[in-house]
């Protein structure tokens, strides 16, 4: 699959990446960049329940927005299983219901938590970030090392009916497990 090894292509790129010196260190892409390439990537490796498995693959921003313009890049022209990626914005969980992918981020931790909350159980990967506080959504990124790396709940992803594909699952930190 092309887009499988565009993923893994992108993964191996980041993961050697490192840190050589204020020269080179500018020249790499800023955290938020590695995300946002992660996040078009994501929705070629899950599979939703029906309905939400035709169409477009919204991807959303829920809360505050740290990425910019630099999401838009990210996903320009991109697919997700051979289906358009959009992206759309929300200032809160209101709204958010039809989203493929979330990329949550409150004002704090309970702000997160809340939107989360509203967001469990629909089929919608949540994504949240460390500097999001303790709450964590299906996948949570985290520096590692100067790295974007991530953690998957697979079994909160089973919880909301999404099959997250084992390929993503073997490139994750660690995986909490299906029951």
């Amino acid at each position: 699959m092309a887009t499988g090894r565009a993923l893994l292509g992108i993964i191996a790129l980041l993961a050697t990446a490192l840190p050589c010196g204020p020269a080179l260190a500018a020249a790499q892409p800023s955290d938020m960049a590695v995300k946002a390439a992660f996040l078009s990537k994501f929705g070629s490796y899950v599979n939703w329940p029906p309905p939400a498995a035709s169409g477009p693959v919204y991807l959303c921003i829920v809360g505050n927005d740290p990425f910019g313009g630099v999401i838009e890049a990210a996903i320009r022209g991109q697919q997700a299983g051979g289906r358009p990626l959009q992206l759309r914005r929300f200032a809160g969980a209101d709204g958010a219901g039809g989203c493929h992918i979330a990329f949550v981020q409150g004002a704090n931790a309970a702000a997160t938590a809340s939107m989360l909350g509203s967001m469990r159980g629909k089929p919608i990967l949540t994504v949240t970030d460390a500097r999001a506080g303790g709450q964590q959504g299906m996948i949570h990124f985290v520096l590692q090392q100067g790295r974007v790396r991530f953690h998957i709940d697979d079994a909160a992803a089973a919880q909301s009916r999404l099959l997250i594909s084992s390929r993503l699952l073997s490139l994750a930190l660690n995986v909490r497990q299906r029951p």
